[in-house]
């Protein structure tokens, strides 16, 4: 869908179409609608992006033409920084839809825009979901970028690195927002509560009852302010002026979890889930898994845990599973909730059910211990480099066998310094592949004559 969202004579028309952007003044709206900011000064979060002199405060004020993509997780701001432009400045405000708007809807705008430009008035093109535009359709909108025909805003909440074409990404601005912390969600709960384009301060609400909403709300502005609409609706229901956690939790139709995000119960929950993968016991880490993603935990947290605990519990027992684990954090980054936690789930039944080692923990701990104590060495001098001017006259590289040139590429000379000529670090188990590993390891120690 195309949407012309600035000043045109068929506006409320436009806006009745679907364009995010547009209409947002009547009380049916929904309240993240009505409560969509005016200015950047009444955007909550990513004050890294809206300093004076800011890439966003020229292109507000009008005073840029730069294109710019905005990347970030759901609910952080992206198309309401869209909005703000659009009221912002004197500039044609045109929205596309990725997801409905084929190559001939973006020719056509296109086209509006360079008709439009003649007569000396320039067009901002709003894409959403940028990252669902096929490569012919960013191709398109490449030649008006260059030439500076639009003012390119997209946001998308996949990797731009991945997901928009290299000459496109070149030509513009990425700006990464960040998730909105616990306390963005509250002054955007509490302005809904009292803004006249809110609930205009018809209701109250119980502590516990707004920490809910925010916890809930898992750092997404929309979804914070959907609770409280749907709270309230629920308390004019019953009568009430006051919001309640029994409320909350009857109108989201979820049960608050135990699960602090800032408290004892957050490390508990993740030490946990942590535990249970290390223990193989694959439902409690799906429960622990469920637990945090309820209660609105950061997916990219779990993921990283996940990659740590890969090495550290499972190693080469299964290296496979390293994999799966940086895959799955990739994907995250990629995705974003809700899909997102189906490459948890994955990862956490891979990490969960693999055999277990943590021999590749033990053997960089006691590596790093020696080096620590200060058991170091010289490098043995026919390993030392021998190519600048010189070295071989020091002896560097002399003696030196070629692994490729020896028996089953293993050449027997010693690689540890005379001091610890005899460590052995990397004790595999019979774990998994780690037992072919043991085999394998004890022959090449024979090879080697250690």
């Amino acid at each position: 869908m195309v949407t012309d969202l600035f000043g045109n004579p068929d506006s409320a028309e436009l806006a009745a179409a679907g364009g995010t952007l547009g209409g947002a003044s009547h009380d049916h709206l929904p309240l993240a609608v009505r409560l969509r900011p005016r200015t950047l000064d009444e955007i909550v979060g990513q004050q890294h992006l809206l300093g004076a002199g800011s890439p966003l405060r020229r292109l507000a004020e009008g005073t840029t033409a730069m294109s710019v993509f905005l990347w970030g997780p759901p609910g952080v701001g992206k198309t309401t920084i869209a909005a703000v432009v659009s009221q912002a400045t004197q500039r044609r405000f045109v929205e596309v839809s990725a997801v409905t708007a084929g190559v001939k809807e973006v020719r056509a705008e296109l086209e509006t825009a360079r008709r439009e430009l003649a007569h000396g008035r320039a067009t901002v093109l709003f894409v959403d979901e940028v990252h669902r535009f096929s490569k012919a359709q960013q191709d398109v909108l490449l030649p008006a970028v260059e030439n500076r025909l639009v003012t390119l805003i997209a946001a998308t909440t996949e990797n731009p690195s991945f997901s928009v074409i290299s000459p496109l990404l070149s030509r513009s601005l990425l700006l990464t927002l960040k998730p909105l912390t616990d306390d963005d969600i509250g002054v955007l709960v509490d302005r809904g509560l009292s803004d006249e384009r809110g609930l205009g301060g018809q209701f109250q609400i119980e502590p516990e009852a707004r920490d809910t909403i925010i916890r809930l709300a898992g750092g997404d502005a929309r979804r914070s302010l959907t609770y409280l609409e749907e709270s309230a609706a629920g308390a004019r229901a019953m009568g009430q002026q006051t919001i309640t956690s029994e409320i909350v939790e009857n109108s989201v139709d979820r049960a608050a979890l135990r699960y602090d995000k800032d408290g004892d119960q957050h490390y508990d929950v993740i030490s946990a889930f942590i535990k249970s993968v290390r223990g193989s016991d694959v439902d409690a880490a799906l429960h622990y898994l469920a637990r945090m993603l309820e209660a609105g935990e950061d997916p990219r947290f779990i993921a990283r845990r996940l990659v740590i605990s890969a090495s550290e519990d499972i190693g080469m027992a299964a290296p496979s599973v390293l994999q799966t684990c940086v895959a799955a954090a990739q994907a995250v980054q990629l995705i974003g909730m809700p899909e997102a936690q189906l490459t948890l789930a994955q990862a956490t039944i891979a990490a969960a059910t693999a055999p277990k080692s943590n021999a590749v923990t033990t053997a960089i701990s006691a590596a790093r211990a020696d080096v620590r104590s200060g058991r170091i060495g010289l490098v043995p001098a026919h390993l030392r480099d021998a190519h600048y001017s010189g070295a071989q006259q020091l002896g560097h590289g002399k003696g030196y066998i070629y692994a490729h040139d020896a028996p089953h590429a293993v050449a027997r000379q010693q690689y540890l310094p005379d001091e610890l000529a005899d460590a052995t670090y990397y004790q595999p188990t019979d774990h998994g592949n780690e037992a072919g590993i043991k085999d394998r390891l004890a022959t090449i120690k024979k090879l080697l004559g250690r």
